[in-house]
């Protein structure tokens, strides 16, 4: 059921949503990362964590709570245990807080997943923004993170990326039609339609795979500036040494689209 066919209802502090299964299949994932032109085989049999952004944000989508036009501003993920493909989690959740802020509504939403036996796998706690109708030119969407990434010239170059709207397309799906329609991307003050914040965060991900491939990891990630369909990006990462990683970005013409501070990564 398409997100503006469900019975919906305002996102509310302590709103609870329904628990929801959510499996991730070899086919999907090599399909969905073939889009962003990353090769799924540097996952090894596992799941890239980055797909439960976007699981996180259906499992409020299923309890009513659209995603329509709302953009991802802050995001924590948490890689428990690594996810074998196929396995079958249940994602649960609920709304923190919800506060006014001049474009609209600072949503905080805690959602995670976790196996049969109770125990959590993945963690996606978020905080997005649902813009006010008419007020899509206004600055402020609360207060605004210090920068993780100070210099981007001190950091080291991983890969470059180049993103097409026919794979933006191939890569988006039912929820949020500023991801893959000019006309809502238009409405919502974009230029083009934007990509989501999980399909970023593959490119971060998949770099964190190919160099240490980690049992676990814990990631704040803050979406700095929009994305667009037509971009070219490059992913850096910042090193003390040669095995440890503390932040790493996605960026263009010299700035910080999204960046990630690492916080443990094992």
């Amino acid at each position: 059921m398409a997100d503006l066919d469900r019975p919906r209802q305002e996102p509310r502090p302590g709103l609870t949503f329904e628990p929801e299964t959510y499996l991730l299949s070899q086919e999907d994932q090599d399909r969905k990362l073939a889009a962003c032109g990353i090769d799924g085989a540097v996952f090894n049999g596992f799941v890239d964590a980055a797909f439960y952004i976007g699981a996180g944000i259906h499992v409020g989508i299923n309890s009513g709570i659209s995603a329509q036009g709302n953009v991802n501003m802050l995001q924590r993920l948490i890689q428990h245990r690594p996810v074998e493909l196929g396995e079958e989690l249940t994602g649960k959740g609920y709304i923190k807080a919800v506060t006014e802020v001049p474009r609209g509504l600072a949503i905080d939403t805690e959602v995670w997943f976790e196996d049969e036996d109770g125990r959590r796998a993945i963690s996606a706690p978020r905080r997005s923004l649902k813009p006010h109708p008419g007020k899509a030119g206004l600055k402020g969407a609360g207060q605004r993170p210090p920068p993780v990434i100070e210099d981007l010239s001190a950091l080291s170059h991983e890969e470059n990326y180049k993103l097409t709207p026919a794979a933006v397309k191939a890569y988006s799906q039912e929820g949020n039609s500023i991801h893959y329609e000019m006309k809502a991307a238009n409405k919502a003050g974009f230029r083009a339609p934007i990509i989501g914040g999980g399909m970023g965060v593959h490119f971060l991900s998949s770099a964190l795979w190919r160099r240490f491939a980690p049992v676990s990891f814990d990631l704040d990630i803050y979406f700095r500036r929009p994305i667009f369909w037509d971009d070219s990006l490059s992913v850096k990462y910042d090193s003390l040494d040669v095995v440890t990683w503390t932040a790493m970005c996605l960026c263009r013409d010299n700035k910080v689209l999204t960046e990630a501070r690492i916080e443990y990564l094992a």
